[in-house]
C-alpha cells in the first residue's frame, strides 16, 4: 500500500519505518526542513534503538522518503496517518492545535489530490496532476487523543476543509499506538495487539489491509473505544508502577527485597511480571500526559478519579523521596558534589520529557548541592532545561570526587561498573532509582525501594 505519515516524531517516524520494513511505500511529511533533511540522509532526528539502521535500510530499498511537501506526500496515498504531537496544557488537557492544523491541511489536499491509482506528476515538471477518481482515501488518527476527539474534532474539520463527507468521499479511522520508547520500532513490528477504530467497515478494512503482514490479534472497535483503549492501557500501567513503588517503600522500611516480592507477585498470571519494578517512578511523554488528560476529561464530566489521582501523587512523591533518602546518607547536601548518572527517563532513548532526573536535579539545587551529570544520549536535551549544572563526558569524570552517586536511568553501560569505578569518589554513597548496577560487581549499593 501507499502510505503517508504526517508528523515525524517518535510515533510518526517509527510507524513510517515499520510500515516500510513490511513492504509498504511510505512518505513521511514534516514542516521542519532540518528533520526532513536528516531523515532523507538516513539519520533519525531522535535516538531510538535500531531506528537509524532500519531507516537507512528503508531508504536504500526506496520504500520510504521524507518531504515537507504535503501535496507530494498525499499524491498517491491510500492511507494518511496523522501522527503529530498532542502535548499537555497546564490544566492537564491536551493541546489539539497540531492535530487541527493537520486535519485542515489534509482536508484541503483531499479536494484536489490525485487518486491512489492516478499517475504521479514528476517533481518540478509543471504538469498538472490528474483529477481525483472515485477511489477513496482513508485518514487515520495515530496521535493520542482523548475519547470523542476523532468524532467531534477531526471529522468535522476534515469535512469542512475538504468540502466532502467522511464515510463517503474519504474514510476515517483511529489506530492508537502502543509503543515503548527505547523499543518503539520493535514494538511496532511485533505488537501485542492492533486496535482499529473506524467510522465505517470500509475504513476498518483499509487500515486492516496495511497490517496484513503483522502477526497480532486485531480488534475492530468504534472510534471512541479505540481512543479510550489507549488511555486506559497507559493509565493502568502507570497505576501498576505506582503500586509497586508504594509497596517498595514499605518493603524497604521492613528490610525486605521488594524485587523478590514482586517476582513472586508477577508469577500470578492474572497480574504478570511487567511494570512491577519499584524505583524512582515513571516518566516519559506518555504516562503522565495520558493520566492527566484522562483526569482532566473526568473533571469536565464531574467524575472523580481517585485511583489515578493517587497514582500520580505517589509517582511525584518518589522523586522528592529519593533526595530525602540521599540526604539522610550524605548529610547536608549544601556544597556536596552529587553525580547524577542517567538523564533520559529510560534507557534506549534520548527523551527527557517528565524524566525523574529533572525533578531530582531541581530538588538537589534547592538543597544547594553541586551537580555533575552524565548520560550517553540525553545530555543535549537536558542542557536545554538545566544549562546551569556541570555535564561530564564520561561516567568516570562524573564520579571523580563525588560525595554521592544517584543512578536514575538503567543504561546497560552502568551494569558494567565495578567497585574500581566508584573508588575515585570522595565518599562512596550510591543510591539507585533504577536497579541498574550489578550487585556482584559493586558493593554497598542502596536503592530507593530496596
Amino acid at each position: 500500500m501507499r502510505i503517508a505519515i504526517v508528523g515525524t516524531g517518535y510515533v510518526g517516524l517509527c510507524t513510517g519505518v515499520g510500515f516500510a520494513l513490511r513492504g509498504h511505500t511510505v512518505t513521511c511529511v514534516d514542516r521542519h526542513e532540518d528533520k526532513v533533511s536528516a531523515i532523507s540522509a538516513g539519520k533519525s532526528p531522535i535516538y531510538e534503538t535500531g531506528l537509524d539502521a532500519a531507516l537507512r535500510k528503508s531508504l536504500r530499498a526506496k520504500k520510504l522518503k521524507a518531504t515537507t511537501n504535503l501535496a507530494d506526500a498525499l499524491a498517491r496515498a491510500e492511507l494518511i496517518f496523522i501522527a503529530v504531537g498532542t502535548p499537555s496544557r497546564p490544566d492537564g488537557s491536551i493541546d489539539l492545535s497540531a492535530v487541527q492544523q493537520a486535519c485542515w491541511d489534509i482536508g484541503g489536499q483531499l479536494k484536489t489530490a490525485t487518486s491512489p491509482d492516478a499517475g504521479e506528476s514528476p517533481a518540478g515538471s509543471g504538469r498538472q496532476a490528474r483529477p481525483a477518481s472515485k477511489a477513496r482515501r482513508t485518514v487515520v488518527v495515530k496521535s493520542t487523543v482523548i475519547p470523542t476527539t476523532t468524532e467531534s474534532v477531526v471529522k468535522p474539520m476534515l469535512e469542512q476543509s475538504s468540502g466532502s463527507k467522511a464515510g463517503e468521499a474519504f474514510g476515517l479511522a483511529m489506530n492508537p499506538e502502543f509503543l515503548r520508547e527505547g523499543s518503539a520500532l520493535e514494538d511496532f513490528l511485533n505488537p501485542d495487539r492492533i486496535v482499529i477504530g473506524s467510522l465505517d467497515p470500509a475504513s476498518a478494512a483499509a487500515v486492516k489491509k496495511a497490517y496484513a503482514k503483522f502477526r497480532a490479534p486485531i480488534q475492530l472497535t468504534s472510534l471512541t473505544a479505540a481512543e479510550m483503549i489507549k488511555y486506559a492501557s497507559n493509565s493502568l500501567l502507570a497505576t501498576k508502577v505506582s503500586f509497586a513503588n508504594e509497596v517498595g517503600n514499605l518493603c524497604k522500611a521492613l528490610g525486605i527485597d521488594t524485587y523478590e516480592v514482586m517476582a513472586g507477585v508477577g508469577l500470578d498470571r492474572r497480574i504478570g511480571p511487567h511494570f512491577l519494578g519499584a524505583g524512582i517512578g515513571w516518566g516519559g511523554s506518555c504516562f503522565k500526559k495520558d493520566v492527566d488528560a484522562l483526569r482532566s476529561q473526568a473533571r469536565h464530566l464531574k467524575l472523580p478519579t481517585r485511583l489515578l489521582d493517587a497514582a500520580d501523587a505517589v509517582n511525584q512523591r518518589q522523586r522528592e523521596h529519593f533526595v530525602s533518602v540521599l540526604e539522610s546518607r550524605v548529610g547536608k547536601l549544601k556544597g556536596k558534589r552529587i553525580a547524577v548518572l542517567g538523564l533520559a527517563f529510560k534507557a534506549g532513548t534520548d527523551d527527557t520529557r517528565d524524566s525523574p532526573s529533572l525533578d531530582v536535579i531541581s530538588w538537589l539545587e534547592k538543597k544547594k548541592a553541586k551537580i555533575v551529570a552524565y548520560d550517553p544520549q540525553a545530555t543535549e536535551n537536558t542542557k536545554r532545561i538545566h544549562p546551569e549544572i556541570e555535564y561530564a563526558p564520561t561516567v568516570a569524570a562524573a564520579l571523580a570526587g563525588a560525595h554521592a552517586a544517584a543512578i536514575l536511568t538503567d543504561w546497560p553501560e552502568f551494569k558494567k561498573l565495578t567497585d574500581a569505578d566508584f573508588a575515585p569518589m570522595a565518599s562512596k554513597v550510591i543510591l539507585e532509582g533504577r536497579r541498574a548496577l550489578d550487585r556482584k560487581k559493586v558493593s554497598n549499593v542502596e536503592g530507593i525501594c530496596w
